[in-house]
């Protein structure tokens, strides 16, 4: 009853990760400053019981480089001072993998943990918490009995903080999960607040009466790897205090594990809960014109007072509209099914018992290209970090090399697929050779939207396109290398990495790929150009180009041809442009045959050029090199930008990767080569970050009438 005092069980989960792909240095400085110090501290408070989450990424790299953590970890699952929960081994957004894989991801991650803590966990850690209606069965089927997400998802079925002191039952086709409300107001407070603050809370709840139960879920780098938090946790001691406060006030607040719970209280009913995750990765998958409406508009609220009445029925966008919102996320996830599919078909085949541990380790690389942290993009800086993406080309495009070992002989062959790759509506064809993949759209200027170079992992054209972020309008209002003297969420700070940021704000109006056929004006400058600042001339450009396919002796033979028109004075002049592409079926290079067939009654001059972008990472911007061959050798730094007359050849060595990727005409032309720079957010502040180099490689021609002008180039990628 209401009046009198009762005990709070307060279950508190910490979830622990770190991206596929990321700088061992970084995982070595979350270790030392949050992981260790985190488990560390707690161990002082055996009392404080714990709901621990590690993804298979972070426990693989301790198991390897710090076995003594998962030693602690073992003894404290042991003691019963911990539970630790299982999820995708990979940390994927289960909804969007097919439901094999989320099977696969949960039972791998389940079975380390049984190894490693002798442990069976029930709980599972919801990546991101992306819930869908479907999850239950298939949650339910991987042994999973529990989850954590955001009392946002509650609150958004009509329920209010009063209703949410427990857990409830949820269920698809009669499969049924407990679902756990994680705070918001917990997240804000720990431990961005002082400890006093909470424990007012908590006594708060303790006076409501009946059985209360407070779920805390968040992440476990709030406690040393967001920006000022290790000094305040650590340091400063927030942190030791806390947990000593939880053992003082023991009367009112109990810590306990949450399959404790569900064995202990019954839940509060069934709920529903539709498509959600916490409220400002909603906001950050909306498009940029709606990602500042929002924002202006829970300003309004909070100016009128209305905010904390009324919040909870503004709601942001959908997860997976960040495939929407970002074509280049939606190309790598269309990658991760289409591999997929070329994986389940060896599975249908009879397999020796060598072949089945292949099979294993191939399923293993699609896993780790499917972790969720280069799909998206907000406060992390996710999509836009180069290294990030180019880890999961790098697995997915593993997986596709070894499934080839499995169901291709060595020598040369080609694999040619005409099918809608991106769902979007229209076709798209992909060439597969031993070395190459060769992703083109016709539909969209002809273009080449993917080079892979299988024997590396690396897609060549692992780029971003330039796009207007919501959180760009701030940097007029920023000031750079701000500083603010409390300790803040991530969510509520805003810093300028650098200065000049804002004048790095280009967009660009088609998407940055290769072989872009371009007519420029005689005006047209390369600073104008780099920028996008400047007036095409032609209509070639995400324009549909008619397609024809033929299969020879020596490889592939493709034609792309477009009748469009092109600006000549004040005159739509009628012309051809085809571009043949012959990929053979050994090696890896490929070369194309433009031709120009001018369809006017005289002879006309054009500006014409075709656009490269190339992507070379791996080794970093110091290991990188643009090079030119003309009148004499250059070589310059990656991010330059670079003019060069009369040039045969141009590209990109990397020493560390020990690969070079060249592009050869035999008509010499003038070279334009820039970076490709992003502005983004990251959990640290805005930053500049280097996606790739466009090499633009252009020709002053004469088309006489009716008869056609060649082009001749052949792209090269050859290991040094």
């Amino acid at each position: 009853m209401p009046g009198q005092e009762s005990r709070v069980k307060f279950l508190f989960a910490v979830h622990s990760h770190q991206p596929v792909g990321n700088f061992d240095f970084v995982f070595r400085e979350a270790y030392d400053s949050c992981y260790l110090p985190f488990l560390e501290c707690l161990t002082k408070h055996p009392t404080v019981k714990a709901n621990l989450h590690y993804s298979g990424v972070l426990l693989e790299w301790m198991k390897e480089n710090r076995p003594e953590y998962l030693k602690m970890l073992r003894q404290m699952v042991e003691s019963g001072q911990l539970e630790i929960l299982t999820g995708g081994f990979y940390e994927p957004i289960l909804p969007i993998i097919p439901d094999g894989d989320k099977l696969g991801q949960i039972q791998m991650l389940t079975e380390f943990i049984r190894e490693e803590f002798g442990y069976e966990p029930v709980g599972l850690w919801l990546a991101e918490r992306v819930w869908e209606p479907h999850l239950p069965k298939s949650l339910s089927s991987a042994g999973v009995k529990y989850l954590i997400v955001d009392d946002a998802h509650f609150k958004y079925s009509g329920l209010e903080d009063k209703q949410l002191k427990g857990y409830y039952l949820t269920e698809e086709e009669g499969y049924t999960l407990a679902l756990f409300p994680s705070s918001k107001k917990l997240r804000y407070l720990i431990p961005f607040r002082p400890v006093g603050e909470f424990i007012d809370f908590m006594r708060e709840l303790s006076q409501a009466g009946g059985q209360p139960v407070i779920t805390y879920g968040d992440d476990g780098e709030k406690f040393g790897v967001w920006p000022g938090t290790h000094k305040h946790c650590y340091e400063e001691g927030w942190l030791e205090e806390f947990f000593s406060a939880l053992e003082e006030n023991s009367d009112v607040i109990e810590t306990v594990h949450a399959s404790e719970v569900i064995k202990t209280i019954p839940p509060l009913g069934r709920i529903y809960l539709p498509t959600a995750s916490y409220s400002e990765m909603m906001q950050w998958a909306l498009p940029s014109e709606s990602y500042i409406k929002f924002e202006d508009f829970e300003k309004r609220l909070k100016e009128e007072e209305l905010f904390e009445s009324y919040h909870i029925f503004v709601r942001g966008g959908f997860w997976r509209n960040f495939l929407a919102k970002y074509p280049e996320s939606n190309n790598m996830h269309k990658k991760m099914l289409w591999v997929g599919e070329k994986i389940n078909r060896i599975g249908k085949v009879q397999l020796s018992s060598e072949e089945e541990e292949l099979l294993i380790e191939i399923k293993r690389e699609k896993y780790r290209g499917q972790c969720n942290c280069a799909y998206w993009h907000g406060v992390f800086g996710g999509l836009y970090l180069p290294h990030l993406r180019g880890a999961m080309y790098k697995h997915l495009i593993n997986a596709e090399r070894l499934t080839d070992r499995l169901r291709r002989e060595k020598n040369g062959w080609v694999d040619v697929h005409r099918f809608d790759f991106d769902r979007d509506g229209k076709k798209e064809l992909i060439v597969e050779t031993p070395k190459l993949n060769v992703y083109l759209k016709p539909d969209k200027g002809g273009t080449l939207f993917e080079l892979d170079y299988k024997p590396k992992g690396i897609n060549l054209l692992d780029t971003l396109t330039r796009r207007e972020e919501g959180y760009h309008r701030q940097l007029s209002e920023s000031v750079a290398g701000e500083n603010t003297e409390t300790v803040e969420s991530i969510h509520d700070r805003l810093e300028v990495k650098e200065s000049g940021l804002e004048q790095l704000l280009f967009y660009d109006w088609y998407d940055r790929k290769s072989l872009i056929d371009h007519f420029l004006g005689k005006e047209t400058t390369l600073e104008s150009f780099s920028r996008c600042q400047y007036e095409e001339k032609g209509d070639f450009i995400n324009q549909p180009y008619q397609l024809e396919v033929k299969e020879q002796t020596e490889g592939t033979r493709i034609h792309l041809r477009r009748d469009g028109h092109i600006w000549v004075g004040s005159n739509w002049i009628p012309l051809t442009l085809e571009k043949i592409l012959s990929v053979p079926k050994e090696g890896a290079e490929f070369e194309i045959l433009y031709r120009l067939w001018n369809r006017h009654s005289a002879k006309i001059e054009v500006l014409f050029g075709v656009e490269f972008n190339i992507s070379m990472l791996e080794g970093g911007l110091d290991n990188s090199r643009l090079f030119v061959k003309g009148k004499h050798q250059e070589e310059a730094e990656l991010n330059s930008t670079l003019e060069v007359a009369r040039s045969t050849a141009f590209g990109i060595r990397d020493k560390s990767m020990g690969l070079e990727v060249a592009v050869e005409t035999d008509t010499p032309a003038t070279l334009w080569s820039f970076p490709i720079e992003t502005v983004s957010l990251s959990e640290s502040g805005l930053e500049k970050n280097y996606q790739s180099s466009v090499i633009f490689a252009h020709w002053h021609l004469e088309l006489p009438a009716g008869s056609p002008v060649e082009l001749r180039l052949v792209q090269r990628i050859s290991e040094l």
